[in-house]
């Protein structure tokens, strides 16, 4: 990957056409460990279904789905999930941030992340939350100003299949809409 990282939200028919590119990102990230909500074996069919129902989903106005292009083609992922309770209007969840391994180390998770909180500021959001059982992942999401709320042991299981514990954050962003930071 040679190219310079461009970043995009994608519709849900968008999301159809390009599914296998999707899927080969969710099937390389899983084979290379990643505890994203699925085991081993990962199969590719498994992986589409999963992004049709993100399709469904970003159809229905519940999610955003951003990506993150080298050379034209997905290395990386992330969701902003909006369908929550009635009493939860100003809040957001991050889910599923993927970055392909032959496109680690170039910032697309950094950049990914900035991008899905312009999304959250953009639609209202102002307080995000997010899980992770990476350590790597944890630095970054530290270096971006999220804060740890805590661990819970064995909380999931790694996709070879021991439990593993999972930490819990979380971020206030300002409101693009309210004009002025709500939140420092």
């Amino acid at each position: 990957m040679n190219g310079h990282p461009t970043l995009r939200t994608l519709g849900a028919d968008e999301a159809i056409v390009r599914i296998g590119e999707l899927a080969r990102v969710l099937v390389d990230c899983v084979e290379d460990g990643a505890s994203v909500s699925f085991m081993l074996p990962m199969a590719p069919d498994k992986a589409e279904r999963f992004w049709r129902g993100v399709a469904a989903g970003v159809a229905r106005g519940e999610r955003t789905l951003l990506v993150a292009e080298v050379d034209e083609r997905i290395a990386g992922t992330v969701q902003l999930v909006t369908d929550l309770p009635e009493n939860q209007p100003h809040r957001g969840e991050v889910a599923k941030l993927l970055v392909h391994p032959s496109a680690r180390r170039l910032g697309l998770g950094r950049l990914l992340m900035q991008a899905v909180e312009d999304a959250a500021r953009s639609q209202g959001r102002s307080v995000l939350v997010l899980d992770t059982s990476n350590a790597a992942a944890e630095r970054l999401y530290e270096s971006l100003g999220w804060q740890r709320v805590g661990a819970v042991p064995d909380y999931a299981c790694l996709p070879d299949g021991p439990l593993c514990a999972t930490t819990f954050f979380y971020k206030r962003v300002e409101r693009a809409a309210a004009g002025i930071a709500e939140f420092a």
